[in-house]
């Protein structure tokens, strides 16, 4: 029998760094890792491991349900409907996720990138599929991306209440890569008037190949990631509230999807 072995997914290891430079300074940083599926490689990778599965108990598991469209939907028809739909594009090349799967049986994914390419492997728009903890919404960004460049840097407004410690009048200056050996993300909040930069994220990650070995290994080298990722967003808040940052209600706004 023939090892099945992909040619776009992978697993991306590295670090998050989170910066707040106004109105009081706070950072931390921390090791993560996350998932790259080709869309069209989906199957056969959660294949190669028995700790892998669609499955209710696998250790790790890719649910449907916690991902972008219709549950009816293939995630792949999905992205490309919107995607096309919003930036008037006529996509039908490789969809590939950049995200978190159910680790245990929890997930929290804060956010899921969706890389468009179209038939010659040119990156032509993102998705960007966004949740709040612990509200649990999720957002759709869809940006158009500049196939001729190798970095991408895209501004567009804020549309969803994601901290109680940010308030709505920002907007986002995103920067990133196509993934490749390393994938880099970096996104700042600017204020609306004055544009100055009160916070911003970083993820630098490097690509590990996708392996039965390597599947198995990076859940006990991780063994709680979803917990961690929790931990770390009810640690940090704790620390802001005692910081004495403004504290902001959710607005209760309605939109759910922009595109740029």
């Amino acid at each position: 029998m023939v090892k099945f072995a992909p040619k776009h997914s992978a697993i991306y290891q590295g670090m998050v760094r989170h910066r707040r430079f106004s109105p009081r300074t706070h950072d931390f940083r921390y090791n993560v890792f996350m998932m790259y599926f080709d869309l069209d490689e989906l199957e056969s990778v959660l294949e190669m491991s028995p700790w892998w599965s669609t499955n209710t108990w696998s250790l790790a598991r890719f649910a449907r349900k916690d991902y972008f469209g219709d549950n009816a939907l293939p995630i792949k028809e999905a992205v490309l409907q919107e995607v096309n739909q919003r930036l008037g594009l006529t996509l039908s090349g490789s969809v590939r996720m950049l995200t978190n799967c159910r680790y245990f049986g929890f997930i929290i994914n804060p956010i899921t990138v969706y890389y468009c390419f179209d038939e010659e492997e040119q990156l032509q728009a993102m998705l960007l599929e966004v949740t709040n903890t612990p509200w649990n919404e999720k957002i759709a960004y869809v940006l158009r991306c500049d196939p001729s460049q190798k970095k991408q840097r895209i501004i567009f407004d804020k549309d969803m209440h994601v901290s109680p410690f940010h308030p709505m009048e920002h907007f986002y200056d995103w920067r990133s890569n196509a993934p490749d050996e390393k994938l880099a993300v970096h996104m700042e909040n600017k204020e609306l008037t004055g544009e100055q930069c009160v916070f911003d994220a970083t993820l630098t990650l490097s690509r590990t190949p996708l392996t039965s070995h390597s599947m198995a290994k990076v859940l006990f080298n991780y063994p709680v990631m979803t917990m961690k990722v929790a931990w770390g967003i009810y640690w940090q808040a704790l620390k802001l509230w005692l910081k004495k940052v403004p504290f902001y209600s959710h607005p209760d706004q309605s939109s759910t999807t922009s595109d740029k």
